[in-house]
């Protein structure tokens, strides 16, 4: 095809070759294409000279013996209104990226990638613009199309790095807030695909589907002692109490408008301080095209959603967090994406960021695509996002969701759907590469901030150091305690006596890794029932039993995390297109489970035995695990210093008298905690502040105490003058 030919049909791989300035046969050429303009003037030495149109479609020359003055200038009168207008000719400019930064990229090493890969505002040659560029290795052709070229991909093709696939092209004078996608031509089908930036900064609103330029941000944060604390904060030792909220359906106006990012700093976070949570959790809030996906089939690797602000009001909302000493936990989703066709799937035309083979690239329960992470470019990307988010928003840890379906090439599928690694096994070598790259690079460029894998199995090592053969997350969630946990209490309590190993086993492994303790989302949709409908019995025990199932959780070796709505007993299943039911708050028993968990996680805070010790043994001792009949369990914590508190659970609503436990100190006890106190709902049956230990050998003690167990309850007792 004459080259001339490839421009006007859009199929010139390198328009540099023929477009912007040239030597040829002693001159100067200078040739520009636009199809817009009926007539365009070059700036030289002697001011605007006409240029020679050579083609009616909009191919325009000019000739001279001298270089114009570079980069040159360009006038043009628009075929429609007349108009004329001045610009820069984006094939004046030099490329920009380095073959140092496409080298780090194509080996999987750039985790700044989204400095290079993009729409940035940079200065070329003097002149303000923005610097397009994005990877399509498999392309013909890719141009950026927006409002300002009539979205015509004729306009600006882009050159190509040939060894890397990156594709770049300066545009002179564009501003933020300007929307534009890529323009992508298959070199082999011809196929004209439009996406969406893969490292998109900011999108329209939902239902549209382009990128937007931004401004570089000239956010101020305040959260300067806050960061500084993070570098050294022994969070192996500190209280960890995660809210789960899902930004859009914890509180809406009336009108059911979203609240935004700012808002949510100014409702919500004096919420969060009150009920004495530590950090916040975010379900997805990078962008999605889908509000019932609630976040998970992502879009926008590296764009904060436009549903509830801007990036800054991000910042804003973040910083106003750490300001009030709690931090921002981001849920974020490396193990998959969709196949919308403005998205990464299969981007250039080909399988680019997935597998070609669906036995490897296709999720056929939620019907996404797996990222392919034996492609180092995919690695750079991905890893690329986990630093932007840290980095440029401040949050202070990363849940990754569905790590399971990233380490097991058999994850969900028959056999026969699948395909084995190297070495015949069911593991997935490159995902676990990753993913202890992912680690290293957190853990090393942001001290202090965590990485919390949502594991469903029993794979070994997810929260051990890499370097001792472990996948390198700082937590794992705890999803066997959490299911053998709510099947137990979903036993009416008559029967619990027979499931008592329900409570129990999970203490075998419980140091095994770095466990989180969770009563998530997942645990409120699909009709598995809110926690409270969970529970057996009439409305009182159903209530008892929520607050004894808190108790248990704030008690147990494990940070905690729950999801909105838990801390009231929302008795609805989480609905994402509505908020939480607040007017349950009208009543007293939903007001009596939420003081029950804000006394909760407030001794959770302030007493060190109940965190200090979370991930060894040292800080567990039952004092009986096996009084299955009654369907009672009691245990100590422990503290650094050896102070403890001894806690007691009666899951049956018979009130036990006199019930007698085995204590490591003689001298006097005083309950702190009873979850059936009449100030949370509950029946008042307690044991009226302080008693004695009397010298009576039980349980393998010297010494013991007679109390008084409340039904469907647990008390928390301090040793001697303890304060919380």
């Amino acid at each position: 095809m004459h080259i001339q030919s490839a421009v006007l049909s859009a199929r010139l791989h390198d328009p540099y070759s023929y477009l912007g300035l040239h030597r040829e046969r002693g001159q100067t050429v200078v040739r520009v294409f636009r199809p817009h303009d009926k007539q365009v003037w070059i700036r030289t030495a002697i001011g605007f000279e006409p240029m020679q149109c050579i083609h009616p479609d909009g191919v325009f020359e000019w000739h001279g013996e001298l270089l114009p003055a570079m980069p040159y200038r360009l006038r043009a009168e628009a075929k429609e209104k007349n108009v004329v207008y001045e610009t820069y000719d984006p094939y004046a400019f030099a490329p920009q990226i380095s073959e140092h930064d496409l080298h780090l990229f194509n080996e999987g090493r750039l985790w700044q990638a989204y400095r290079m890969l993009g729409a940035r505002n940079t200065s070329n040659a003097g002149v303000a613009g923005i610097r397009f560029a994005v990877w399509a290795p498999n392309a013909e052709r890719v141009s950026i199309v927006g409002d300002f070229n009539r979205w015509d991909g004729r306009i600006h093709p882009m050159k190509v790095h040939y060894a890397s696939g990156v594709w770049e092209l300066f545009i002179p004078e564009l501003t933020p807030d300007t929307l534009y996608k890529f323009e992508i031509r298959n070199r082999d089908s011809g196929e004209i695909l439009i996406k969406t930036d893969p490292y998109a900064r900011r999108c329209e609103l939902r239902p549209n589907t382009a990128a937007l330029t931004l401004a570089d941000s000239a956010y101020a944060w305040q959260d300067t002692a806050w960061m500084a604390k993070r570098k050294n904060w022994d969070w192996l030792h500190a209280p960890l109490n995660i809210f789960e909220i899902h930004a859009g359906s914890w509180k809406r106006h009336p009108d059911g408008r979203f609240y935004t990012y700012r808002e949510l700093a100014q409702h919500l976070l004096p919420y969060v301080q009150e009920m004495g949570y530590t950090h916040i959790e975010l379900m997805p809030v990078s962008e999605h095209p889908l509000d019932e996906s609630w976040g998970y089939q992502t879009t926008g690797y590296f764009a904060v959603t436009s549903r509830y602000g801007s990036p800054d009001d991000f910042r804003y909302f973040v910083d106003a967090c750490h300001q009030a000493g709690v931090g921002v936990i981001l849920d974020w989703v490396p193990a998959h994406f969709p196949q919308d066709a403005f998205a990464l799937a299969r981007f250039d035309g080909t399988a680019l960021y997935e597998h070609e083979d669906p036995r490897l690239g296709f999720h056929q329960d939620w019907g996404t695509y797996i990222f392919n992470y034996g492609r180092n470019e995919v690695k750079s990307f991905l890893l690329s996002s986990a630093h932007y988010w840290l980095s440029e928003f401040h949050l202070d840890g990363l849940r990754v969701d569905a790590v399971a379906s990233m380490l097991y090439l058999d994850y969900s599928r028959k056999e026969g759907e699948w395909l084995p690694n190297k070495y015949g096994g069911r593991e997935n070598l490159e995902a676990i590469d990753f993913l202890r790259d992912l680690n290293v690079m957190v853990h090393g460029e942001f001290p202090g901030a965590l990485t919390l894998a949502e594991e469903s199995t029993a794979w070994p090592g997810v929260s051990r150091p890499t370097y001792a053969g472990g996948l390198g997350f700082s937590m794992k969630w705890n999803m066997g305690w959490m299911h053998d946990t709510l099947s137990y209490l979903r036993q009416d309590p008559v029967y619990r006596r027979y499931h008592h190993d329900r409570l129990t086993f999970s203490h075998l492994y419980a140091y095994s890794e770095n466990f989180v303790l969770p009563f998530s989302h997942d645990e409120v949709v699909h009709g598995k029932g809110s926690l409270f409908n969970k529970m057996p019995g009439d409305d009182w025990q159903k209530f008892a039993n929520v607050r004894l199932l808190l108790t248990y959780q704030m008690t147990w070796p494990g940070k905690k995390l729950n999801f909105m709505g838990n801390e009231f007993a929302q008795k609805q299943e989480w609905r994402v297109n509505h908020e939480l039911d607040w007017h349950l708050l009208q009543q007293p028993m939903h007001t009596g489970v939420q003081a029950a968990l804000r006394d909760l996680n407030h001794c959770y805070k302030n007493i060190p035995a109940l965190h200090q010790l979370d991930f060894t043994a040292q800080g567990f001792h039952w004092v009986d695990c096996q009084d299955a009949d009654q369907s009672v369990i009691s245990y100590l914590r422990y503290a650094k210093d050896g102070t403890f508190v001894l806690i007691i659970l009666n899951f049956t609503p018979v009130p036990r008298r006199n019930y007698r436990l085995g204590v490591p100190i003689a001298g006097n006890y005083r309950e702190i905690f009873n979850s059936d106190s009449t100030y949370y709902g509950g029946s008042n049956v307690g044991n009226l502040g302080n008693f004695v230990s009397v010298h009576e050998p039980w349980m393998g003690f010297v010494d013991s105490i007679a109390i008084t167990l409340p039904p469907l309850a647990g008390i928390i007792l301090s040793f001697g003058d303890f304060r919380i």
